[in-house]
């Protein structure tokens, strides 16, 4: 009897339960068709045991979106699984098996669009978090966003691979004007071309108690400002509930697109 009771303490304050990390991460996600499109091709994958999230978002004619971001999510955390231990790892260990998983990825998915006249020219962009031991590793190819919430400021974490990205960095147009910009869409690194190798720009996270992140396809940025993300990502202490409101402020905000997130809060 006693000796049950210390092993479910033990299982209660030392063993990481699905949706933790060793860091205290608690994870909420959502995807939804949303009201423009006939089916889904964002992916998500939210790891059990707390040691990668993923969000991907298809592109391509018929299914060929939705097998793209599929195959990410499948290939990317084989590859991440074999390549780190997630205890700890060298940080550049860690950076190098993020490139190289989704390279992999991007391999596969050119040589099916190559092999399959149905996937011809599928794609799909992608942003990942990595836990490993004390630190977080957070990347992404597209326009698939990550956001960090730390002291009430907002930051982007990822950049976009986007033709409009491109022009605001070379001062050609600003950013407001970006936002309607007739090429805001139009992407020049994805998975499913050679451009999709180049590598996902991963950094080193140092996650701090409080800090809220938060990974998703361009159907949430399409429909909520920052501002309101600022608000949502603070709204309620359970990351499945801020997740919901997310996306349900995205539908509301117009989003033509599918509308997918993962919300992760350090405790």
């Amino acid at each position: 009897m006693l000796r049950s009771l210390f092993r479910d303490i033990f299982r209660r304050w030392f063993v990481p339960s699905a949706g933790t990390s060793m860091v205290g991460i608690r994870s909420g996600h959502v995807s939804i068709t949303g009201n423009f499109r006939d089916n889904n091709e964002d992916s998500v994958v939210v790891d059990p045991d707390g040691r990668f999230f993923i969000v991907a978002d298809g592109m391509g004619g018929q299914n060929a979106g939705e097998q793209a971001s599929q195959m990410a999510v499948e290939l990317i955390p084989r590859q991440l699984t074999a390549r780190i231990s997630f205890q700890d790892d060298q940080p550049a260990d860690v950076l190098s098996a993020i490139d190289a998983a989704v390279d992999h990825a991007n391999s596969e998915i050119m040589a099916l669009s190559e092999l399959d006249p149905s996937a011809r020219n599928m794609g799909t962009t992608v942003v990942l978090a990595v836990v490993s031991g004390k630190r977080l590793f957070i990347g992404g190819v597209g326009d698939s966003r990550a956001y960090q919430l730390r002291g009430g400021e907002l930051t982007q974490l990822t950049t976009d691979h986007s033709l409009t990205q491109a022009l605001i960095d070379a001062r050609t147009i600003t950013p407001e004007e970006a936002e309607n910009h007739r090429y805001r869409n139009v992407l020049y690194r994805y998975l499913g071309t050679r451009d999709g190798s180049a590598g996902t720009d991963a950094r080193e996270i140092h996650p701090q108690t409080g800090d809220r992140y938060l990974l998703c396809s361009d159907g949430v940025t399409d429909g909520v400002d920052d501002e309101t993300l600022k608000k949502l990502l603070t709204a309620s202490d359970d990351p499945d509930t801020v997740a919901q409101a997310i996306v349900d402020a995205a539908l509301e905000g117009g989003s033509r697109d599918n509308i997918s997130c993962v919300v992760l809060i350090v405790d």
